[in-house]
Order: C-alpha cells, then structure tokens, then sequence
C-alpha cells in the first residue's frame, strides 16, 4: 500500500469533523479540543469514527474513542491503522 498523504488525510478528517460539528473547515485548528473549542459530544464523536472507518474501509475499535481528542491526534489514529 501506497504511503499516505498526511496533508490530504488531514484535510479529508477536517471535512468529515466539519460536517458532523457544522464548523467550517477553517475554524478547525490541528490542536483544536474537540470538546471544549468545537463543542463536541460523545454521539458526533462516534459518528466522525463511523465516517472515517466507511470512508477509509477501516475497522476501529471504539476504545480508540477516547483518543480522537482534536484534529491531529484523529489523523495521527487513522494513519496508525491505515499502516498496518
């Protein structure tokens, strides 16, 4: 398998995140908290995940939930799982 763009992956998670919290894409820091900055709750964090495994042919445990904090710690997850 090819190696992932991080930038792209990055910028395909900020779309699906934008979508789901109806931010736009701009206003999403890499940093951001999605609790606390984007005002995200539990059920727009599992639809985000639900989104990424369908978009990404993924399968990833929902324990994992509590890592997809803020846009950089969602990417580095999906890259994570898309290397193995």
């Amino acid at each position: 398998m090819a190696k992932i763009d991080m930038q792209n992956l990055e910028k395909e998670i900020k779309s699906i995140v934008a979508e789901i919290t109806e931010i736009e894409p701009e206003k999403i820091a890499l940093e951001a908290s999605f609790i606390e900055d984007l005002g995200m709750d539990s059920m727009m964090a599992l639809e985000i995940l639900a989104s990424i495994e369908k978009k990404y042919k993924l399968k990833i445990p929902e324990e994992n939930l509590m890592k997809i904090t803020n846009l950089k710690q969602t990417v580095e997850l999906v890259s994570s799982f898309l290397n193995k």
